[in-house]
């Protein structure tokens, strides 16, 4: 049985176009978070790409008391709408609670729920709930089989437009490593999977206070995993990741992003060909 196509405005994930889900890790400011996404839809629009824009509001999971979080969830979230509707691209940011998930439903396109929060029955059912896509992170601690049971959360609630995110599985201390095996055995449930090229290269806490990771991997990672039958990709960029407030080592630099998002365009279409 093909899996369901998920719908998240324009765009349609698990096609034979790509979608990819692009942004920075947080909004550092209004200013920053308009200027890329208008660069980031201008690349997708050059290429021909499936585009949905993300930045998180808060980062609730930081690993510091000190570690800049961002904004709250409403004024997050309609600055999210705001610069959706000017630059003409779906948005999609992260919850950590019901009450955000009421405030995000009226602006968010697509409602993503953190890798680490993908158990949170209270949190997945209202996601599920809200009329909206939904995409959750694969925890670190799940294995790719059990996301079934978040699938019956997701579908008890009503929500049939879900997919699921790999984006590595912890791998001893302040380590990840993405099993490329886990997209198949998702896809076989007949789930949509997309991959997390910038969070699978975390070593969370690698740094002391903060996480490290290696972003030099974050480009060949997303290439084995769009080999491997991924419908999506996501990437978290930004114009200095040396300057980031929030997961710099991880993010790619926008200047290298048109070249990777161009092979693996066309890596996709050889895939599906």
């Amino acid at each position: 049985m093909p899996r369901p196509i998920v719908n998240i405005g324009p765009n349609t994930l698990g096609g034979k176009k790509l979608l990819f889900i692009l942004g920075p890790c947080v909004i550092e400011s209004a200013p920053f978070t308009r200027r890329i996404a208008r660069k980031l839809k201008t690349i997708c629009d050059d290429l021909g790409a499936q585009f949905v824009f993300k930045a998180s509001y808060d980062k609730a999971n930081r690993t510091s008391v000190r570690s800049f979080r961002g904004t709250n969830v409403h004024d997050g979230c309609k600055l999210l709408a705001e610069i959706g509707s000017e630059v003409g691209a779906p948005v999609t940011t992260d919850v950590h609670s019901p009450d955000e998930v009421e405030v995000a439903r009226e602006y968010i396109d697509l409602i993503q729920i953190p890798a680490f929060l993908c158990r949170q029955t209270d949190l997945v059912l209202a996601a599920g709930a809200s009329g909206r896509a939904v995409n959750v992170k694969k925890g670190q601690f799940l294995a790719p089989w059990d996301v079934k049971n978040i699938a019956a959360k997701l579908q008890s609630a009503g929500c049939r437009a879900f997919f699921f995110t790999e984006r590595g599985a912890t791998f001893g201390y302040n380590n990840l490593v993405a099993d490329m095996r886990s997209i198949y055995w998702m896809q076989q449930l007949n789930y949509q999977v997309i991959f997390d090229a910038t969070h699978s290269v975390q070593r969370p806490g690698g740094a002391g206070d903060r996480t490290a990771g290696d972003g030099e991997l974050a480009p060949i990672l997303a290439r084995a995993a769009v080999a491997a039958g991924c419908d999506g990709v996501f990437i978290e960029t930004h114009e200095n990741p040396a300057k980031a407030l929030s997961d710099g080592p991880n993010q790619i630099p926008l200047r290298s992003l048109p070249r990777l998002l161009n092979l693996l365009t066309r890596l996709r279409s050889e895939v599906v060909s």
